[in-house]
């Protein structure tokens, strides 16, 4: 399968997790051997580490790319070199995609999300159906909750034309990890272009307040109870839905609490706010994220943006999303996308008139037409 190796440079724009999690994955679709170069060089701890959205707590979760690129290796039983903590350079070469069962373990509380982001678009090109186990952090900083992943991307993400089964076996949080999560998913011919364009109205809001572990019940309720009024202030003719949650003993591991609200539009869009941990804060945090999310017009949040982009590049035709302003995660998968996958990306601002006084873009792709030579 071995082409021209293409050159990454691991260091600009987002210049963390998300560059290699978006060139191995490609490079795994296309059959591109892959370098990259000066991983994490613009971060205070270069080299093969946390990943994340925001990458504060670095040391803790390093592993966590490690894991993302040794379970792309098992995916295809390519050569991956390079790969240890700390490593600042890596080269893969991909070979055949194989289905089956695939277990990876960040063994922290890496995110098990971040393990499904990479992994998800590389199964659905595989030769037969695959279940990944997931091992770590099902509830952790700086990437997505597992209750994002479940009630805003699956929903979403399975307009593209496929459907997955996420079976949360234990939740996992903050530093321990020790969650699991079983995703099992067919493969496809092609996946289909979305056009998420038409924002609606918001119908509902609802969501989970959660407490794991020995953090008392009084904590779900009392998050819930802030994130509620805090959405009142602003939206008042809809019920605001948020149960408050303690995580069975039996599936859940560690100490917890956190907090998801999701907002549901009369065309479909789901937005969300989230926030984790100890702080009184928690509620209202999570709540003004999805009021946040809520001004700018978009029909997807600024979580979903960057996560939608390798599924756009892949699929057959013109897939159009509307978006709140255009994050750096997203700029960069597109950049990626463009020069490993080929695709076209036009990012524009939004000429509808409602949006004439917000900040709302239109992210077009004209995707590749990937199609699965297994099939």
């Amino acid at each position: 399968m071995a082409g021209p190796r293409v050159e990454v440079d691991g260091s600009i724009m987002e210049g963390g997790g998300q560059i290699l999690r978006v060139s191995t994955a490609l490079s795994c679709l296309l059959g591109l051997p892959l370098r990259v170069q000066k991983i994490r060089a613009g971060r205070s701890t270069p080299g093969l580490s946390s990943g994340g959205w925001k990458s504060k707590i670095k040391v803790l979760t390093r592993p966590q790319h490690l894991s993302g690129l040794e379970m792309i290796r098992d995916l295809c039983d390519g050569q991956l070199e390079g790969a240890e903590i700390g490593s600042t350079e890596i080269t893969f070469t991909p070979e055949k995609i194989k289905g089956g069962i695939h277990t990876a373990d960040t063994k922290t509380a890496g995110s098990v999300c971040l393990l499904m982001q990479v992994s998800m678009p590389c199964v659905l090109f595989a030769a037969s159906p695959s279940e990944l186990h997931l091992k770590g952090g099902t509830n952790a900083e700086m990437a997505p909750q597992i209750d994002y992943t479940v009630m805003v991307f699956k929903p979403i993400v399975e307009k593209f034309g496929f459907i997955f089964n996420c079976d949360i076996k234990t939740r996992g949080y903050y530093p321990k990890g020790g969650g699991e999560v079983i995703v099992r998913m067919s493969p496809v011919k092609q996946l289909n272009p979305i056009n998420l364009t038409e924002r609606g109205c918001v119908t509902k809001i609802y969501g989970r307040a959660f407490v794991a572990g020995v953090l008392p019940f009084k904590v779900a309720k009392d998050m819930a109870a802030a994130a509620v009024r805090c959405i009142r202030k602003e939206i008042r003719d809809l019920y605001v839905n948020i149960q408050p949650v303690q995580e069975p003993k039996d599936q859940a591991f560690g100490n917890g609490n956190g907090i998801i609200i999701i907002a549901e539009t009369s065309t479909g869009c789901l937005f969300a706010g989230s926030s984790l941990g100890k702080r009184d804060k928690v509620g209202i945090e999570a709540a003004e994220m999805l009021l946040a999310n809520l001004r700018h017009g978009g029909t997807v949040d600024e979580y979903l943006q960057d996560q939608l982009i390798v599924f756009m590049a892949l699929a057959n035709g013109v897939s159009r999303i509307k978006t709140g302003p255009v994050t750096l995660h997203t700029q960069t998968a597109i950049h990626f996308a463009e020069q490993i996958a080929k695709a076209k990306f036009i990012v524009k601002k939004s000429e509808d008139e409602e949006d004439a006084a917000k900040d709302t873009y239109i992210i077009e792709c004209q995707g590749i037409g990937m199609t699965n030579p297994n099939l």
